[in-house]
């Protein structure tokens, strides 16, 4: 049986069966608080090639369906068939590409390839649902909320069809339609919406390019919420704040106040617009013309109480405090509310500038700011729940990242407003492939680009997170497009700068953009970074100027990871199975990453010893990139996003965490490279430097340095005591050359304030045989390596045994497990990983480590914390093992009271 058919023979059986009959039940919500939208929920869904029912006939109220599947709203289909068993879960193995059929190519993203014509989601895909309306609501405007559908869509309400797929069309567009007249208040109400797939080339779809195999259903679906709000004549939306902060002393900040009025009347409306801010209070009288639309904008010379003296600024992650204030507006007309909203926002500003070099370097409340980020990737299947988000904004604050690039893929409310919260940057804009084929644009793509942005424009302009909007992404749009984008983000206001894409490319509109996106986006050797010069005007990426895209590629999960989406005979060795959870093109699978682990550690024998070392060369090729452009910052460097951070489904390549919320080698080593005080090596001048990346200054700090061989004699010891200024970079001493060193040899690191605590580590290891790169030409096969380090003699390490004791303790409505380690042999223990269970043998999940991957020498001991919600059992037991140390437990501990 061919695997594009498969699909549609399950759902036929299963429907031909009456597998699926579902007598409609709907929820019955209460009344929503004011303000609050009232979400629609328990939707249904069918394909229309089984669907004989019209739009109006499937929107009449207390109908009965029969063979539909429950729906995930919001979501994709696919997210909806998999989460009702029709197919399998396509994160599994290679059930997606079985999904895809036949035509999959890893040669080619999805979207290149024509729509299957026998495929099930080549026909449109009918949602329904019914819902009661409060008797609340009577009285009222009734406003149907759609946050996104991809891609067409003809919608229908009791019977009555209100929007078409000639006009509903675009995936990144929010819809809010008037059904007042539709709605029955106190009864039950239908809605049923037939959704198309995109199938046409040129459709601005969802577009996840070479970042996965892609879907069957081309991420088809309403993937937004979809909710009802009220008002009186005039609705109130989008209320926003942006702020000028007067430099240099930021001591006073000049606020704009903004908002859209929407006449859903056919007669003018004269009302006020009343506002707070704290104890600042204005108001406005507005009149608007029947059916009229109006961003309304208050400013500090028209009211001069949004004058502020001594504001409470936000900041970013680690350099202040991310502070909000509450925005309340109201639109009053004959005494009596018409529509009330607020929002949350910050008093900031964010400007940018080129530098000497050409380089776009970003300031914040005229502070310079080096981006130290990576790039977001959106669930493939449906929005990330709020305690998902949360959890992947800890890891985000727990590497000490700042900034998260979204490429195309506009988060949730509940995304921007814990960015806001977390004080997290964020770069927006639109994405690359689909959305850069201008020269086959028509008239109704022109559209749809128009709708799309003034949409994100408006949801997005209060956000103090957002840090950027980027016009494109590969290329810049074409002059009229890209003028058509900067009109519509000066009618709205736009606070932050606006750059015409991720790359070096000029535009006769907006002149350069100070940025590049170079990659590399495979497996680079560590020196790279740091020796790898824009020679003859060959930029293959390394740390200079804002690279708003690159990495060391693949990303090899740990074995929990990998046997959660491969089955036990699919482990090892590595084959087409792992290769379909890799990238598309150039990354569609791992002979770049293998060949330089076979040639820097020796070919691996098994699975055991290929993810070891796999995390090994992730975790130094990670360190390196990120340390070199903090040690490059401000003189070379701007800024550098990791690609990719997270992954849209479980796969193995380009993130700092995987899929199922496990840290591994290269979340560890961006964690070690971005700590706020950091003492490191760099590979091009051999010195040693100590960075900060905290904005307060650090006085009376102690390094350490010393070097061993691979039996552990100290072969180099040096200290230095030293100032370091707030945000800096500074260079302590160049380490001198040893005359016979082992194979393989080890410098450790350690920095301390005038106390005596250690405030900053580092511990590498090198070869004694030197590792260079090429110049002038791109060799991605090669990892850009010349010569290759040789760390094969590693496998020379005796064994170490570890002592570890462990307790846990509530902490901040949080579980803290406090372990410590301790080396009493004479032998280094080498590259150690901690793992943390339920002592039901569960393992605890998502944690946020102090480190991991650690590295003990003898005598040492050292505390490693783990942050974590509670787990079902009390009492966790800490798993550990290593390069040279062999599996052990360090028992079971129950919570300290």
């Amino acid at each position: 049986m061919k695997p594009k058919r498969h699909l549609a023979s399950v759902l036929l059986v299963l429907i031909c069966l009456g597998a699926y009959f579902v007598p409609y039940a709907f929820p019955q919500p209460g009344t929503p608080a004011s303000g609050n939208p009232l979400k629609i929920e328990g939707w249904s869904l069918q394909t229309s090639a089984r669907v004989n029912e019209t739009g109006e006939t499937l929107s009449i109220p207390d109908s009965r369906i029969i063979n539909w599947h429950a729906a995930v709203v919001p979501g994709t289909i696919v997210a909806s068939l998999a989460n009702d068993n029709i197919i399998p879960d396509p994160n599994f193995g290679v059930n997606l590409r079985n999904l895809i059929g036949e035509k999959f190519d890893s040669n080619k993203e999805q979207n290149d390839l024509p729509m299957d014509v026998e495929s099930p989601f080549a026909v449109p895909w009918w949602y329904r649902t019914e819902f009661m309306v409060p008797e609340s609501f009577k009285g009222k405007i009734i406003w149907l909320h759609f946050g996104g559908i991809n891609y067409r869509a003809d919608i229908w309400v009791n019977g009555q069809k209100i929007a078409d797929s000639g006009s509903t069309v675009g995936a990144w567009r929010v819809y809010d339609f008037d059904i007042t007249r539709l709605a029955r208040i106190g009864a039950n109400n239908a809605i049923a919406v037939r959704v198309y797939p995109p199938t046409h080339p040129y459709d601005l779809a969802i577009s996840y390019v070479d970042w996965n195999p892609g879907s069957p259903d081309r991420e088809a679906g309403i993937f937004r919420e979809v909710s009802l709000t009220t008002s009186g004549p005039v609705a109130l939306r989008y209320p926003a704040v942006m702020s000028h902060v007067e430099l240099p002393d930021a001591k006073r900040a000049q606020l704009i106040v903004a908002g859209q009025l929407v006449n859903s009347t056919d007669e003018s409306q004269v009302g006020t617009l009343h506002g707070r801010i704290e104890q600042i209070q204005f108001s406005q009288r507005v009149e608007l013309k029947p059916r009229e639309t109006r961003d309304i904008v208050l400013d500090a010379k028209s009211f001069p109480q949004f004058n502020i003296e001594n504001p409470r600024l936000w900041w970013p992650a680690q350099m202040g405090t991310p502070n909000l204030y509450k925005l309340q507006m109201s639109f009053v007309i004959n005494g009596k509310d018409s529509d009330s909203s607020e929002t949350n926002f910050g008093i900031r500003e964010i400007t940018s500038e080129l530098d000497a070099n050409g380089h776009r370097l970003f300031l914040i409340n005229g502070k310079k700011l080096l981006i130290r980020g990576g790039g977001w990737a959106m669930d493939m299947w449906k929005p990330k729940s709020e305690q998902r988000l949360e959890d992947e904004f800890r890891y985000v604050e727990g590497m000490g990242l700042n900034t998260i690039r979204l490429e195309g893929m506009l988060e949730t409310k509940e995304f921007f407003d814990l960015a806001d919260r977390k004080g997290i940057l964020v770069m927006a804009g639109w994405t690359c492939a689909l959305w850069e084929t201008w020269p086959q644009w028509k008239q109704e793509q022109v559209n749809v680009a128009e709708q799309s942005l003034r949409s994100q424009i408006l949801r997005l302009r209060s956000h103090p997170s957002i840090l950027v909007w980027m016009n494109g992404s590969d290329y810049p749009p074409p002059p009229k497009i890209e003028q058509m984008y900067l009109s519509i983000e000066q009618e709205y206001l736009w606070p932050n700068p606006v750059i015409s894409s991720v790359t070096a490319q000029d535009t006769p509109v907006s002149g350069k953009t100070g940025v590049k996106e170079t990659g590399p986006y495979d497996y680079v050797v560590p020196s790279f970074w740091m020796e790898e010069k824009d020679e003859g005007g060959i930029d293959r990426g390394g740390a200079f100027g804002f690279n708003t895209e690159t990495g060391p590629g693949p990303a090899i999960p740990p074995i929990e990871t990998l046997a959660q989406i491969l089955p036990k005979e699919h482990l090892w060795p590595i084959d087409d199975w792992w290769t379909f959870h890799a990238g598309l093109h150039d990354f569609k699978d791992f002979h770049v990453f293998t060949n330089n682990l076979n040639k820097r550690y020796g070919e691996a024998a098994n699975l055991d010893d290929f993810l070891i070392k796999s995390q090994m060369m992730r975790y130094e090729a990670v360190r390196a990139m990120y340390e070199a452009f903090n040690r490059n910052k401000y003189t070379s460097s701007t800024g550098v996003i990791a690609w990719l951070l997270n992954n849209s489904w479980p796969s193995f390549i380009w993130n700092l965490y995987d899929y199922q919320l496990r840290v591994a080698g290269g979340y560890f080593g961006a964690k070690n490279a971005l700590e706020p005080l950091h003492p490191m090596y760099a590979y091009d001048d051999h010195a040693i430097w100590v960075t900060s990346s905290q904005y307060q200054d650090a006085k009376q700090l102690h390094l350490t340095a010393k070097i061993y061989d691979l039996k552990m004699k100290e072969r180099f010891s040096r200290e230095e005591a030293l100032d370091v200024a707030a945000d800096s970079t500074n260079k302590v001493f160049t380490l001198p050359d040893i005359a016979n060193l082992t194979a393989v040899y080890f410098l450790k690191l350690t920095l301390n304030d005038a106390s005596g605590k250690l405030v900053g580590s580092n511990f590498y290891w090198f070869s004694n045989k030197p590792e260079t790169i090429t110049h002038g030409t791109i060799n991605l096969h090669d990892g850009f390596a010349k010569t290759y380090a040789d760390f094969r003699a590693l496998s020379e390490l005796p064994k170490a045994t570890l002592k570890a004791s462990s307790r846990t303790t509530r902490e901040h409505g949080d579980v803290v497990t406090r372990i410590t380690l301790r080396n009493d042999d004479t032998n280094l223990a080498f590259f150690v990983r901690l793992n943390l269970s339920s002592c039901g043998g569960k393992e605890i999940l998502p944690i946020v480590w102090s480190d991991n991957y650690i590295s003990l020498m003898p005598d040492e001991t050292r505390e490693v914390t783990a942050t974590y919600r509670a787990p079902q059992s009390k009492a966790v037991r800490v798993d550990l093992y290593g390069w040279n140390v062999s599996h052990m437990e360090a028992g079971c501990a129950s919570e300290e009271r």
